[in-house]
């Protein structure tokens, strides 16, 4: 199948009713090593070739060395028409009615939705710095706390009052209020037992590192949650087109499985660990479509799905039968990359729709 062209946003409409059911984000651009100018450009570029691609969002992450997410998502709201920014959204980082306050105020500014995923951990060098020591079981239980809040602001009008283990608010009131239009999906992400716990209670969708599609081949169609993941897909008309594209793009690099071996030694997240055993344990130099090789690395956070576009639908379409909707891209890259990504998600759409 040819690539499907890009053009404008009204295709771009129109590729959204093509890939249900899937609702597809991409990733903003790293700063590293760019000039400011040259950054911005690049965002609002990607921002722009992921709104014509047909994808719901963007994700925008936070830490310790990232911009500020919701000047960024700013950025992203004006270098588009529809695109909703997935602001990532740390307690640590904010109280919860300083985030109820920006999502209303872009919401008046803009009347465009945005999208929260909440996240609960970090690196732990970034969480001794600012002094956040708690556990990581009660981060999740501070996070439910914390997106009560947010909803109770954005969802009433009236004042909220609020007493829990961990924050407390009386009489507390949101203005401007925001239209129950634009009142933004939850996402929560973490792999981890009290992570899924969290987003089933908030009925929020769970953002997972997925392990290779086989391993879901028994697991439930629909167990009460939400569920998306983070992956990168490289595709091509032919297997061997998309391999040579994936090998080109991320050579085994010794500096950066260094880096990797440190980041795995400084994250606390259960999602690294256990990409990391996977990594271990992976074959080297398979070719399998589940393809650990940017992670392991350092050039990627998520795994990847490398193949011919019917190959890579086919895995997209049995993590789908486990329950998967959500998908969250990597950055996306220069030139017809989003257009191969289209034509997996339409294909795995079909596949979706026709069992």
């Amino acid at each position: 199948m040819a690539v499907p062209e890009i053009e404008h946003p009204e295709r771009a409409a129109r590729s959204v009713v093509a890939m249900h059911p899937f609702e597809l984000f991409t990733t903003c651009p790293p700063s590293a090593h760019l000039e400011p100018g040259d950054w911005r450009r690049r965002l609002q570029e990607a921002a722009r070739r992921s709104e014509e691609a047909g994808c719901a969002g963007m994700l925008v992450v936070t830490d310790n060395a990232q911009p500020d997410p919701w000047l960024v998502s700013q950025l992203l709201i004006e270098a588009t028409e529809r695109l909703s920014p997935l602001v990532a959204v740390q307690p640590a980082y904010l109280h919860p009615y300083s985030v109820a306050k920006m999502v209303s105020t872009l919401g008046a500014l803009y009347g465009r939705r945005l999208h929260l995923n909440l996240v609960a951990g970090g690196f732990k060098n970034d969480l001794a710095a600012l002094n956040d020591i708690t556990p990581h079981d009660e981060r999740y239980a501070r996070l439910l706390e914390y997106a009560t809040i947010v909803q109770g602001l954005l969802r009433r009008p009236q004042a909220l009052s609020f007493s829990g283990s961990y924050y407390k608010v009386a009489n507390l009131r949101l203005s401007p209020a925001l239209p129950a239009a634009l009142l933004p999906g939850l996402f929560v992400s973490g792999s981890s037992a009290a992570g899924m716990d969290a987003a089933r209670e908030l009925q929020a969708t769970a953002v997972e590192y997925p392990k290779p599609p086989a391993e879901y081949a028994a697991a439930p169609a629909d167990d009460g949650l939400r569920r998306g993941m983070r992956i990168g897909i490289i595709a091509r008309a032919t297997d061997e087109e998309a391999w040579r594209a994936a090998e080109a793009r991320y050579p085994e690099d010794r500096k950066g499985q260094l880096a990797h071996q440190l980041a795995t030694k400084v994250s606390d997240s259960a999602w690294h660990r256990q990409l990391s055993e996977l990594a271990r344990e992976a074959a080297p130099q398979s070719r399998h479509p589940y393809w650990l090789v940017p992670f392991q690395n350092a050039k990627a956070v998520c795994p990847f799905l490398v193949g011919s576009h019917g190959r890579v639908a086919e895995e997209v379409a049995r993590y789908a039968q486990a329950g998967y909707r959500s998908f969250i891209l990597d950055v996306p890259v220069e030139g017809e990359e989003l257009g191969h990504v289209r034509a997996v998600f339409e294909r795995a759409a079909e596949r979706r729709l026709a069992a």
